[in-house]
Parts: C-alpha cells; sequence; structure tokens
C-alpha cells in the first residue's frame, strides 16, 4: 500500500482525533491510528472505546488498499518536525512495517494488524433520532455548560451534558448539585421529543472540532450512543446511562430580590476578597442594602479579613447570603454580558444569575447557585 499526503494537512488531521487516545488505556492496539486506505482516500481513527473520532482525508497517488494500525505517538511527533512537504507512505500488509519518505531521507516504523482493532458501533439510521444542528448553537451548548458537570463516580448521570430537544429549542443543563446551568437555544429545533446525556470528554473533544466548523452538523443518536457527524470528521460516542434529575424543580421562580451589577467589577472583587476566604469552604459573603453591595471574607485560623464595596442597582429587602467563591468565580466568568442580575428569595435558597444583555436573541442563559450557611 502507498499514498502521497501533504505533512501539515495530516498532522492537523492526527492532532484534532489524537485527543481521544487515553494514556491508561488496557489495549495496546489503542495506542495507535487505525489507517484505512482505499480508492476514495485515507480514513484514520482514533478510539478509547468509549469515544471514537474518525477522519478522512483525500489523496495523491494512492496504491493498493487495507488496513494497518500506526503508533500515534510516534508519528506524531515526527510529523512535528517537518516543514509543509509531501510524504509519500509505504506499508507492507504482510509485516506491517511501515517507511515514510520526505525530500530528504526515510523513516521506518513498525505498525500492527488494523484486522485487530475494535470493531466500532454502528447506527441503524431507522432505528435512531436524527436531526440536522446548527453548528454555532451546539458550540455555544458545550461552551456554556461544560464547566458546570460533576464528577462523581456515585452518580454518572451528573457527569455529563443533558441535551433536550424540542419542538421550541434545544437545551443543554449541566449541574454537580451545586451549581446549575441551562443553555437554551431557540434556533435549533427538532420534529420528535428527546434527549440524552453526553459525557465530560466527548463534550470537549467535540467543541474542539466545531471551533473549526462551517456547516451544520447531523446527529444521530439511540439509547446507547450519539454520532456526531462534520464535514471532515465523525464523533461517536456512549451516552450516558440513566435519567437525569428534573432539573426543572430546583430552579426558583418566586425571586423577589433583585440586584444588577457589573459583572467584570463583580468578578474581579470576588476574586480579590476570596484570597482571604477560609481555605476548607472558600465561604464569601454578600451583604445587600440600598443599592451597595459588601463583599466580604475572612479566616479566623490566620486572623485575615478583606472587605469591598461596590455600587449596584437593587429591589427588594436587605439580606446577606453566603456562596463558595470558587463556584461564583465560575459562573462570572461564563456569563456573556457586561451586567448580570442576582436574583434571589432567601439567604437558604438558590441565587439566580442571568445576563442583563443577550449575546444572541437565539439565547437563554440560566445560571443557579446554592448558598452556604452562613455562621453569625
Amino acid at each position: 500500500m502507498k499514498f502521497v499526503v501533504s505533512s501539515t494537512e495530516l498532522l492537523s488531521h492526527l492532532t484534532a482525533i489524537s485527543k481521544v487516545i487515553s494514556s491508561k488505556s488496557t489495549m495496546p492496539i489503542l495506542d495507535n491510528f487505525l489507517f484505512q486506505i482505499s480508492d476514495s482516500g485515507l480514513k484514520i481513527t482514533a478510539s478509547d472505546l468509549e469515544s471514537t473520532l474518525i477522519t478522512t482525508m483525500e489523496l495523491d497517488n494512492v496504491e493498493g488498499e487495507g488496513l494497518i494500525a500506526v503508533p500515534a505517538r510516534l508519528l506524531i511527533d515526527t510529523l512535528k518536525e517537518f516543514p509543509e512537504q509531501p510524504l509519500t507512505f509505504q506499508m507492507d500488509p504482510e509485516t506491517f512495517g511501515i517507511q515514510i519518505f520526505s525530500e530528504n531521507g526515510k523513516f521506518s516504523i513498525v505498525g500492527q494488524d488494523g484486522e485487530d482493532y475494535p470493531e466500532l458501533p454502528t447506527v441503524d439510521e431507522e432505528g435512531a433520532a436524527s436531526v440536522l444542528v446548527n453548528r454555532r448553537a451546539l458550540l455555544k451548548g458545550i461552551e456554556k455548560t461544560l464547566f458546570a458537570t460533576a464528577d462523581d463516580e456515585l452518580r454518572p448521570v451528573m457527569n455529563g451534558i443533558y441535551i433536550e430537544l424540542t419542538s421550541n429549542f434545544m437545551s443543554f443543563v449541566a449541574s454537580d448539585a451545586h451549581k446549575l446551568v441551562r443553555y437554551r437555544r431557540y434556533d435549533a429545533k427538532a420534529e420528535i421529543e428527546s434527549s440524552f446525556i453526553l459525557p465530560k470528554k466527548p463534550a470537549a473533544l467535540l467543541k474542539n472540532l466545531l471551533a473549526k466548523e462551517d456547516a451544520q452538523v447531523q446527529l444521530l443518536f439511540n439509547d446507547k450512543n450519539a454520532f456526531f457527524k462534520l464535514s471532515n470528521y465523525q464523533l461517536i460516542c456512549r451516552l450516558v446511562e440513566g435519567n437525569y434529575p428534573s432539573y426543572n424543580s430546583v430552579i426558583p421562580t418566586n425571586n423577589p430580590n433583585s440586584m444588577v451589577i457589573d459583572r467584570l467589577a463583580f468578578y474581579n472583587t470576588v476574586k480579590r476578597v476570596s484570597v482571604f476566604s477560609n481555605q476548607a469552604s472558600n465561604l464569601i459573603r454578600l451583604q445587600i442594602s440600598g443599592n451597595h453591595l459588601v463583599v466580604s471574607a475572612q479566616d479566623i485560623d490566620f486572623s485575615i479579613s478583606a472587605v469591598e464595596r461596590l455600587g449596584c442597582e437593587y429591589e427588594g429587602d436587605d439580606m446577606e447570603i453566603g456562596f463558595k467563591s470558587t463556584f461564583l468565580q465560575e459562573i462570572l466568568a461564563n456569563i456573556p454580558s457586561t451586567e448580570v442580575r442576582l436574583e434571589m428569595s432567601d439567604p437558604s435558597r438558590a441565587g439566580l444569575l442571568l445576563p442583563v444583555e443577550k449575546e444572541d436573541d437565539d439565547e437563554d442563559v440560566l445560571m443557579l447557585l446554592m448558598p452556604m450557611m452562613i455562621n453569625v
């Protein structure tokens, strides 16, 4: 088998799919890329069994066809050192020897039998839900929710993004039981109402691929796997099994106390003051009265404390509420708005953080943060 390929183009495709390869794989063959050579070009697969990334490339001067597994790390490290130039790959289907000819040299590596590569899941298009999704909607949905997913071995359903398709909108929800993010897109809809839980790792892989994509994404899924088809890439991943908690029931609806404040000023104040919070609890206090917000933190063990005052617009009763500063910072960093609105009912119930102005008319962003007890 023989083909010619651009060194930088091949490196670009391999780098994009190599992120799926796990350093803790129990199957040595999964440390390889699977090269499938045919008249139509080169199809390259990388997998960790849970998630699989496939990319296709058109080739020049193809001779022969077949399968061969190529060491991933060695190939990428080699390609990184080449300037842009055509490379000729020659592969022996009997010995799995691979020779790479550059303008000035020859590099020899040994692959493995491609037939030993695990079989990939396939989708029965008749039995699966299928929808064309706006690329931007999918990318923004993942970007806005990925940070709020949990790392909970006891409740694996919390370790992914809950994606809900309805005839009116597409919802992305993530929560770790302390914070919750619900991101909705009204420019992404489906004829059928359905939902699935996308695990954290494939969500992060998809985010990287979507940033370079222009076309719509075809999404196919059944009760076990999801298939995302992009123009040059395909992601197959095993879905998280189980039912996602009823997230709507934890979003408080009656919040008479509302504060509007400059998001960046609030974020920077929380960041500075939190340095003085107790390292175990990260508790930060917000005291709101009139049009003033007082942000404070202390660590009694080290006799340190900090207080900062900010101007705000506030409607409601005077209130003192506590939050975990690291979670509050994460939420403020992920709200796309100059000003942010904090809606509360009382110090023992969740606070809602919402953007005052929308970045996009087709989106709806809601972030929720559970309070912490303040020991007076």
